[in-house]
C-alpha cells in the first residue's frame, strides 16, 4: 500500500501469527474458485499492520490482483456522500430536521403506500415530510428497485418512469424528481429500509452548494483527502488496473458480469450516484478510514469538526435495525446494530452474535466489499473484492472474527 509503510503487527498490539490466519483465509476463498481475488488491509493506531493481496483481478486476462487494483465500491460511496452533506450542515445551510422539500419542492406532500393489488398502489398522505436525518439514516420511506419486495420497488424498476441512479442517462435532477412522484413504502422516521436516500443526498449537495454533485465531492472531499484513484469513472491511464466484476453462477462458478475492458465505468456519466457510483482502491479507502478515526482531519486537512463526526457515528435509531423492521440485510443480522448518519453502528456485540466493540461503525458494497472503523480499538479494516451480490458468502463476518482475534494488547 502506498498510504502507509507496514509496521510489525506487535508494534500496534496485534499478533503477526494470528493475522496470518487472515492470509490463509484469503487464499482459501481464492483457491476454492468462489472469489477471483481480494485485498485486505488492517490499520491500527494509525499504522498499517497487514496488507495482503490474493488471486486475480481479471480471470480472463490472467491479471494478478495488485495493491493498487481499482474496484467498484458501490455503497461504500455512501459514507463519502454523507461527509459531503455534513460539511454543508457545518456551514449552517440546513438543520437535520429540515424537510428536504425546502430544497427539492417535488418532495412536498409525500404519500405512503397502504396496500394495493393487481399493480395498483393504494396510498395515504404521509404523517410528515422526509427530513435530512431520515435520508442519512435510511428511515425516509424510500426503497431500492432491486429489493423486489413490494409494488413500489416494482415501480422503481419500470422501463418507463423508473428510478435507477446507476444506469440513468438524463440528469441527477430529473431522476430525483421522478423519484419524488412515487409513493413511500413507510412513514418517514418509522422504519429502516435500505434505499436510494443517499442518492437524494447527492442531489441535495448539488442544490445547496450550487456545484454539480460529482464536482463538489471530488473538490471538497476526495481530492483534499488524497484519494487519488477514487472517482465516478476510471480514466484511460488507469484502465489496466480496473478489476473484473463477477456473480456466483451454477455450482459456485464465477460468471463475468462486468468486463473491465468494456465497462460503463470507463467513461464519465451524466448521472453520478451518491449511493453507489464510485470506484476506489484499498489505499484510498484506508485514507478515508484514517480521516474518520482522526475525527474529521487527515494530514493537516480538516473537513469536519470532531463533534460532527461523533454525531455521525452514534446510533440515531429507536433501538437497533431489527427493532426498526430490518432483522437481516445482505448476509448480516441486524440485531444489536443501529445506524448513524451514513454508517451502521454497533450497539451490542452480544446481541449481534459477532466480535466487535460498541460504537464501531461500518458499511459495505454490493460487490462484497466492506470496511469497519473501531474508535475504541483505534483500528480500521478494508476488504475489497468483486462478487455480486454481497449476500453470496459470509466473508465480512468471517473477516471480522479473524481481525478482532488478532488483538493482543
Amino acid at each position: 500500500m502506498d498510504t502507509l509503510p507496514l509496521v510489525t503487527p506487535e508494534q500496534v498490539g496485534l499478533s503477526a501469527a494470528r493475522l496470518d490466519r487472515v492470509r490463509t483465509w484469503m487464499n482459501g476463498w481464492v483457491d476454492s474458485g468462489k472469489l477471483a481475488g481480494m485485498v485486505t488491509c488492517v490499520m491500527r493506531k494509525g499504522e498499517l499492520a497487514f496488507a495482503e493481496v490474493a488471486g486475480k483481478s481479471d480471470l480472463a486476462r490472467n491479471k494478478p490482483m495488485r495493491a493498487d487494483t481499482i474496484f467498484r465500491i458501490y455503497s461504500m460511496t455512501k459514507p463519502l456522500t454523507s461527509v459531503a452533506i455534513m460539511m454543508l450542515y457545518e456551514e449552517g445551510r440546513f438543520q437535520l430536521d429540515d424537510p428536504i422539500s425546502k430544497f427539492i419542492p417535488a418532495f412536498a406532500n409525500p404519500r405512503v403506500m397502504t396496500g394495493g393489488s393487481r399493480g395498483k398502489i393504494e396510498t395515504a398522505p404521509a404523517e410528515r415530510e422526509i427530513n435530512f436525518r431520515d435520508l442519512l439514516t435510511h428511515t425516509s420511506g424510500l426503497t431500492y428497485g432491486f429489493m423486489e419486495s413490494n409494488p413500489v420497488d416494482a415501480a422503481y424498476r419500470a422501463k418507463q418512469d423508473g428510478v435507477d441512479f446507476q444506469t440513468a442517462d438524463t440528469s441527477l435532477k430529473q431522476v430525483v424528481e421522478r423519484l419524488a412522484q412515487l409513493p413511500l413504502i413507510a412513514q418517514p422516521g418509522k422504519a429502516w429500509n435500505y434505499s436510494v436516500s443517499t442518492d437524494v443526498l447527492g442531489y441535495l449537495v448539488e442544490v445547496i452548494s450550487g456545484q454539480p454533485f460529482e464536482k463538489y465531492l471530488k473538490e471538497k472531499v476526495i481530492d483534499p483527502l488524497g484519494m487519488v484513484d477514487t472517482d465516478f469513472h476510471v480514466p484511460a491511464a488507469k484502465h489496466d488496473r480496473f478489476a473484473a466484476n463477477y456473480a456466483a453462477g451454477a455450482g459456485g462458478k464465477l460468471d463475468l458480469i462486468d468486463d473491465p475492458g468494456k465497462s460503463r465505468y470507463l467513461a464519465p456519466r451524466k448521472v453520478n450516484s451518491g449511493g453507489g457510483g464510485l470506484v476506489s482502491t484499498a489505499s484510498d479507502y484506508l485514507r478515508f478510514c484514517k480521516f474518520m478515526l482522526n475525527k474529521g482531519e487527515l494530514d493537516g486537512v480538516r473537513l469536519l469538526g470532531r463533534k460532527t463526526v461523533e454525531l455521525m457515528t452514534m446510533n440515531h435509531l429507536k433501538g437497533d435495525m431489527a427493532d426498526m423492521g430490518t432483522p437481516r440485510f445482505s448476509e448480516s443480522t441486524y440485531t444489536g446494530i443501529g445506524f448513524g448518519l451514513g454508517f451502521s453502528v454497533m450497539i451490542d456485540p452480544a446481541k449481534a452474535y459477532i466480535a466487535g466493540t460498541p460504537g464501531e461503525y461500518a458499511w459495505g458494497g454490493a460487490a462484497s466489499t466492506a470496511f469497519w472503523i473501531d474508535p475504541v480499538e483505534d483500528m480500521a479494516v478494508v476488504l475489497l473484492t468483486q462478487l455480486m451480490p454481497s449476500s453470496t458468502y459470509p466473508i465480512r463476518r468471517e473477516l471480522r472474527v479473524l481481525t478482532y482475534q488478532a488483538i493482543i494488547d
